[in-house]
């Protein structure tokens, strides 16, 4: 929490309550900047109100909130850069922030690489609310009544409901001396539970969206409960390889690791990625696109650069199309960044955060029902990656995993580790499921369907 969150404002503090007063106070800063030396200077403020509401063994145990405001300046002199941040934007905070920014940049090393400052880019479409009332005034008796209703139904079969309800709302935005300029405001919410049985069983559901009113708690809480109740005494099963179906919660974690070993410009520069344009690495059953206009997503209209969000179709039909960059990685190209900055400084380059992947044709009954031996996978935990280039990922499943023979649910067994390449994952899909759950992940938010894989390789089994 900021140090100074709950403190009366200061005297000569501004207010932030809207985009433009946010977009002031970001134009204060980069005009002090400009004035302290900078030959070029980046602006991004944030101001967020956040709040969760924490449950565990079926009783709200923790309600918090917090306001936050951060101010994060990238302060140029030639080529050598620095950056600082401070959550104070009185007028001596910002004459600190300025002052620390401008002697650090002088005794910085000079970066012959420096591209400069992203300039202003137009934007490629109409914008997308970003925002909700539902969510923004989403109240604690909001949350504690949505939560009632998932604890109703592990009362209904008897079991314990752990989880959490968040809900947010921040305003963003980015003035440099480019002449770039955007701010908006934005809101997401995030609903998840795991129900826990007495006899073993665990059952997971979780929905994330812009509006918090449109996630439907009681349907959570009977989709977790059913689950826990079905995984209770879960047997051994020896490992191998498997035809699987993945939930939709087992699919994001397919998405985040992809985004991040694979669809990432910098992986794709720095010779770690499986990335190839042109190249088929999956099934056509697969199209994997970066768009954050997309309302079943949680949409953004710029990144933390100021960079209007550009839609990146990544998979195409099973086939590499194009990346995600920010204008370090596309200065180097020579080429426009599509708007997938991260705040500097920023290390790890971008990351698609707002994928969306193409819905199939299948029902959930029937992407089972084409299985003759296999499992039904509920999600993964504990993945990391063994090897980039290849996308290797190792992990465990979780929170229901389930035997499957002759199109039918047979019965709950442990849980399994796995080392799987994820590419191979891909070209193995042979059902896609005709609806969509909107998910948060590592990497922002993903719409995202379950699927029918024709192996998984599992190596081994848990004590759980």
């Amino acid at each position: 929490m900021s140090p100074d969150a709950g403190a009366a404002a200061r005297p000569d503090e501004p207010v932030v309550d809207s985009p433009e007063a946010a977009l002031a106070v970001a134009e204060e800063v980069l005009e002090r900047a400009l004035r302290g030396g900078a030959t070029e200077a980046e602006v991004l403020l944030t101001a967020e109100d956040s709040a969760l509401t924490r449950f565990a063994n079926s009783e709200i145990h923790q309600n918090v909130a917090e306001r936050s405001m951060g101010v994060n300046l990238r302060f140029v002199v030639g080529s050598r850069v620095a950056v600082i941040a401070t959550d104070r934007i009185d007028g001596t905070g910002l004459r600190n922030l300025v002052g620390r920014a401008a002697t650090i940049a002088r005794s910085c090393e000079a970066r012959p690489d420096w591209p400069g400052l992203p300039a202003p880019q137009a934007a490629t479409g109409p914008a997308t609310p970003a925002w909700a009332s539902g969510t923004a005034d989403a109240s604690p008796e909001f949350r504690a009544a949505a939560v009632r209703e998932v604890i109703a139904e592990a009362d209904a079969a008897d079991v314990l409901a752990f989880g959490s309800f968040a809900t947010g709302s921040e305003i963003v935005a980015v003035a440099s001396s480019t002449g770039i300029r955007a701010s908006e405001r934005r809101s997401a919410s995030q609903l998840l539970t795991v129900h826990s049985s007495p006899d073993g069983g665990n059952g997971y559901a979780e929905a994330a969206a812009m509006d918090a009113t449109a996630i439907d708690a009681r349907g959570l809480g009977r989709e977790a409960a059913a689950k826990a109740r079905a995984s209770d005494h879960p047997v051994d099963l020896p490992p191998g390889d498997y035809p699987v179906v993945l939930e939709e919660y087992a699919v994001v974690d397919l998405n985040d690791m992809l985004g991040y070993v694979g669809f990432s410009a910098l992986a794709v520069q720095e010779d770690r990625s499986f990335f190839e344009a042109g190249k088929r690495v999956g099934s056509e059953l697969v199209t994997i696109v970066d768009d954050a206009a997309d309302p079943a997503g949680l949409p953004t209209a710029f990144d933390y650069e100021g960079i209007p969000k550009q839609r990146v179709t990544m998979l195409d039909a099973g086939v590499c199309r194009d990346l995600v960059y920010d204008a370090a990685t596309a200065a180097r190209e020579d080429r426009p960044s599509t708007g997938h900055g991260l705040p500097a400084p920023n290390p790890w380059g971008p990351f698609p955060l707002n994928a969306i992947w193409s819905p199939g044709t299948a029902s959930r009954d029937e992407l089972i029902g084409g299985l003759d031996r296999g499992l039904l996978v509920t999600r993964f935990h504990y993945t990391n990656v063994v090897h980039p280039k290849l996308a290797i990922v190792t992990g465990m499943t979780r929170d229901g995993t389930f035997l499957v023979e002759d199109g039918r649910l047979v019965g709950p067994v442990r849980n399994l580790r796995f080392t799987q390449s994820y590419v191979d994952a891909l070209a193995a899909v042979r059902a896609v499921g005709r609806d969509r759950r909107t998910l948060r992940g590592l990497l922002g938010a993903a719409v995202v369907p379950a699927m029918r894989l024709d192996g998984w390789t599992f190596t081994g089994a848990t004590e759980h």
